[in-house]
């Protein structure tokens, strides 16, 4: 179901959780993530579920083919069906009524909206995206489209919390080294890294400070997926769109 729905100034800021969905062990219930082992076709279903639950068009979504990097593409509409969905970790629009989504089991889901330029923008953050910038180069790309930093709303959806993220100790100061707010240590005192507060800082440091986190963990949350405490898993969603406008229909398939 759609755990939060948010809206500012006409920008829409979504995050779903587990439940309320069709699909069966161990993705269940609303698993959203067409790339995870589960029957397609339950997928489908999902993605309709929750898009209906927004009151958005399900083939009106663009989703991404996500590899933990830095590359964010600007669209003005869904995929086609002729095309492979790209690989990348932001998606960038100034299409009013065109509902953008993030994917995660445990990364960080960001949500960026400027009400004033009608630009948003959903990237995903996990540990490495986070130390590769795809959240800053997510806000170069709105900036580009007429955004402005000050203007722009952040939220941050479900995600692993830095008690819960247990790394080795060199790869904590290698992620320190690029971004000194990530560095955490778990509850049970071993190194961790804090991806939340890591986007959290970029967002700072870029000028964007309007911005709120959600606060709930997936590793400690049975409410969400969570890759780390599960592995074979379903994935959340993360939905961000302007009210307004209209956009081609897209295939409805699930590619990514």
């Amino acid at each position: 179901m759609i755990a939060r729905h948010e809206t500012v100034d006409g920008a829409h800021f979504a995050f779903t959780d587990r439940w309320g969905g069709v699909s069966a062990v161990p993705y269940e219930e609303l698993n959203l993530g067409g790339a995870v082992g589960d029957d397609p076709a339950a997928v489908r279903q999902n993605r309709k579920i929750a898009a209906d639950g927004l009151g958005v068009d399900a083939g009106l979504v663009v989703w991404m083919r996500q590899v933990h990097g830095r590359t964010v593409h600007v669209v003005d509409g869904p995929w086609p069906a002729e095309v492979e969905v790209p690989e990348g970790d932001g998606v960038v629009t100034a299409r009013r009524g065109l509902p953008l989504a993030v994917l995660t089991a445990d990364c960080v889901p960001v949500l960026l909206a400027d009400p004033a330029a009608g630009v948003v923008a959903a990237a995903h953050a996990g540990r490495p995206g986070m130390v590769a910038g795809v959240v800053p180069a997510a806000v170069e790309a709105m900036i580009a489209l007429g955004a402005e930093p000050s203007r722009i709303v952040a939220r941050t959806g479900p995600a692993v919390c830095g008690r819960c993220y247990e790394v080795p100790a060199a790869m904590r100061d290698e992620v320190a080294a690029v971004e000194p707010a990530a560095r955490a240590e778990t509850s049970w005192g071993t190194p961790a890294v804090d991806v939340v507060a890591g986007v959290h800082a970029q967002l700072e440091r870029m000028g964007v400070r309007n911005r709120r986190a959600s606060g709930v963990c997936t590793r400690e949350s049975e409410d969400h997926f969570s890759y780390r405490r599960d592995r074979t898993t379903g994935r959340l969603a993360g939905y961000v769109w302007f009210d307004g406008g209209a956009a081609r229909p897209g295939s409805g398939e699930d590619r990514t």
